[in-house]
């Protein structure tokens, strides 16, 4: 008999108190002295040394930026910590070697696992409305677990580097596995704050630019790894929502993420466990006002109103032919590189730009954009729509878009923008607020070299011959002994026949004497007869 859920979500939660959960900043890494030293360098348990040194995991080494020019969109310098990242906070981190990754070489490489992480792996993200009852639970429980443990390991930062002194007074709160992902997410989108009054909003480190597709296929993978440590379940893997021709949001139920409240639309069902979700990070206007950085203090329900949203920006949830005519442009980014980019695969795919002529279109959300928008609440907002559990599911789709594209067109890496993008979309930029640091271009690669792949773009080899024969194979190794058995039984038998035959011949010869004579002489030269 299958446990309930409550009782399956109280496992899980007495279990992840053994384990540490990670992402950043690292707590080895906030203290004063850290801060001051700027060395982001933490100790392996494993050997007890900075970066498993002594066990060849890594080395403490310098960020080593690659400096190119970028766009006019943020004409500032040295105004925001997310400028040259990281190296505000931190101007030396472990670099990892061979397949090992992590904040501290601790971890194995995407697609890789084992002590030594020398072992190959490629994971299966599957359709979430394919998924069997005792996954579909799995899922929810997962993510509600993670939505209540604390990260022992990481923790968020509450202030700017001034704010805390140039490092010396640190601003950094604990927070849950799960809010530390859409604490993430906020921190990249965030306004740049101007001196003591001024603000900036043309700035994203992880939208409107190239990296827009990158940066999420790293943040999906890092999110996912994350799950995996907290419930100790290593074949974990995030699904995703085929939102195409949908005429309503089929995922919006009780049973997956939730349905409509009875007497408020805006709000989810008080049957869904995500209903007592509480959201964080969703207020920037007034972090703006007050000069503050969102500190994950709870900030109320997850809303959700779908297919309610502005039907003059967005008509509906995009198409089958939209996203097939997105994947039949050839470029992947085209200038200026943002949002007014035209016939950009980037651009289109993000939803800036009409997804049937590829023409550049601010006034309309389209396809990734449009999803967004037709959820008409906390996934609506970019900074704090993470923290609606269909973002993993609607960016896991967008990802395997991203990903027929680069199977279809295999780009070189020279097609993504080196320079002249805005900040931080460059090719070789560090990813903010990653840490350990990872480059955009890490990220332009098929997925199956990162150790996953969709279950709808699993290609079916035909069979070869060995394998259409094995059957075969098999069975005559099975019967072998009977015909070998048979065949010598074969063999005696007919050589004893042949001795009788011939012993009968020469008694017929005796017999005759010189009657067989005659034909001998008349046939002259080489002979049919087989030498003996």
């Amino acid at each position: 008999m299958k446990p309930p859920q409550n009782v399956v979500l109280w496992f899980l939660c007495v279990q992840s108190l053994c384990r540490l959960s990670l992402q950043q900043f690292p707590r080895a890494c906030t203290s004063p002295d850290a801060l001051a030293s700027k060395e982001c360098c933490p100790v392996w348990r494993g050997d007890s040394s900075p970066c498993g040194v002594r066990s060849g995991r890594g080395s403490c080494e310098d960020v080593l930026l690659i400096s190119a020019p970028y766009g006019a969109q943020f004409p500032f310098e040295g105004v925001d910590d997310r400028e040259k990242w990281p190296t505000v906070f931190y101007n030396r981190t472990c670099r990892c070697n061979q397949n090992f990754m992590g904040v501290h070489c601790e971890d194995c490489r995407f697609g890789f696992v084992g002590a030594n992480c020398a072992e190959k792996r490629m994971s299966i993200r599957k359709n979430i409305l394919d998924l069997s009852v005792e996954e579909k639970d799995q899922l929810i429980a997962y993510l509600n677990l993670a939505k209540y443990t604390i990260s022992q390991t990481y923790q968020i930062a509450t202030g700017t580097y001034a704010q805390m002194r140039n490092g010396s007074s640190p601003m950094f709160r604990d927070v849950s596995v799960y809010d530390l992902f859409v604490w993430m997410h906020y921190y990249t989108s965030r306004d740049a704050l101007l001196g003591a009054s001024g603000l900036w909003t043309d700035i994203n480190f992880a939208h409107e630019g190239p990296a827009f597709l990158t940066w999420h296929r790293a943040f999906m993978l890092l999110w996912e790894n994350e799950l995996r440590k907290t419930v100790n379940n290593y074949n974990f893997t995030i699904p995703y929502w085929d939102w195409r021709d949908s005429e309503s949001c089929t995922i919006c139920t009780d049973e997956y993420m939730g349905g409509r409240h009875t007497t408020n639309p805006d709000l989810l069902s008080l049957a869904s466990i995500f209903s007592a979700w509480q959201v964080i990070c969703t207020r920037e206007q007034d972090y703006n006002r007050r000069r503050v950085l969102c500190d994950g203090s709870p900030e109320g329900p997850i809303q959700r109103n779908p297919g309610n949203q502005d039907r003059q920006r967005t008509p509906r949830i995009p198409s089958s032919l939209e996203v097939e005519f997105c994947l039949s442009l050839t470029e992947y980014e085209t200038p200026p590189f943002d949002k007014f980019s035209n016939y950009s695969f980037r651009n289109t795919l993000e939803g800036f730009a009409n997804p049937d002529d590829g023409i550049a279109n601010v006034s309309q959300s389209s396809l990734h954009n449009a999803l967004h928008m037709y959820m008409n609440g906390s996934m609506s907002q970019v900074g704090g729509s993470a923290n609606d559990p269909v973002f993993l599911l609607h960016h896991a789709f967008i990802d395997s878009i991203y990903e027929q594209w680069l199977r279809r067109h295999e780009p070189l890496q020279t097609s993504f923008p080196e320079a002249n993008s805005p900040i931080g979309h460059n090719r070789d930029d560090y990813m903010v607020p990653f840490i350990p640091l990872y480059r955009n271009v890490e990220f332009f690669v098929s997925s199956r070299n990162l150790g996953y792949d969709y279950d709808y773009m699993i290609i079916s080899v035909p069979p070869s011959v060995i394998e259409i024969m094995s059957s075969y194979f098999q069975e005559a190794r099975q019967i072998w002994p009977w015909l070998l058995s048979a065949g010598v039984i074969g063999c005696l038998m007919t050589t004893l026949l042949n001795c009788i035959i011939v012993q009968n011949c020469k008694k017929k010869e005796m017999a005759t004497g010189e009657e067989r004579q005659p034909l001998l002489d008349e046939i002259q030269g080489k002979t049919y007869q087989t030498s003996i």
